[in-house]
């Protein structure tokens, strides 16, 4: 009786073979062949799936954006209000290995999306996301009272917290902060957001 073929489930298996090798080689390690070596099938199966490498960086990129969205939605946040934003956002940046990896890929896209617009098409469902996302992080903490006084609307700071994580993690990754600076500086912005640090 032939195999049954898991199609998405072998999408999925490409899709971490692409975050294997930007992890060892950066981005522009990424190709049919290289994402065939390290997934173990051969090029003209990956073919099957995505006929270019554009087709493959971006199915990655939103696979990531899927994953992460997955990971916030499983969490056991912490009862203060200021709390659980730090821990939704932390997900989303560069503190670990695994967290490096998707903020590679996402923002490599920034660049990548320049000249392609399928894979532009997928940077701004990146960044509409995690807009969308501190939109609705900013409106809870709202409506639970705990911002601190601000002359400005809460889509303008929305936006601005979405600034300060996107900015902090782009120079975590470039190495211009270690992760313990990048998380007491995203830390120092909470306080001036709320007017108080987190508690556990």
């Amino acid at each position: 009786m032939p195999k049954v073929v898991d199609h998405a489930e072998r999408r999925r298996e490409l899709a971490e073979a692409v975050w294997q090798v930007i992890a060892r080689d950066g981005i522009d390690g990424v190709s049919i062949r290289s994402v065939a070596a390290v997934s173990g099938w051969s090029t003209g199966t990956l073919r099957y799936y995505f006929a270019t490498r554009a087709e493959l960086l971006a199915f990655a990129c939103e696979q990531v954006i899927d994953q992460v969205t997955e990971r916030i939605g499983a969490l056991r946040l912490p009862s203060d209000p200021i709390a659980a934003v730090r821990a939704v956002l932390l997900e989303t940046m560069p503190v670990d290995a695994l967290r490096r990896t998707e903020d590679s890929i996402a923002f490599s896209f920034l660049a990548l999306g320049l000249g392609d617009p399928e894979l532009a098409r997928v940077q701004r469902r990146h960044f509409t996301s995690m807009l969308d996302l501190c939109r609705r992080l900013v409106g809870d903490l709202a409506t639970l009272g705990v911002l601190a006084p601000h002359d400005d609307d809460l889509d303008t700071l929305a936006r601005r917290l979405h600034a300060v994580v996107d900015g902090l993690s782009v120079q975590a990754l470039a190495g211009h902060l270690s992760s313990a600076d990048m998380v007491a500086q995203f830390d120092a912005y909470l306080v001036d957001l709320t007017g108080r640090e987190p508690h556990a």
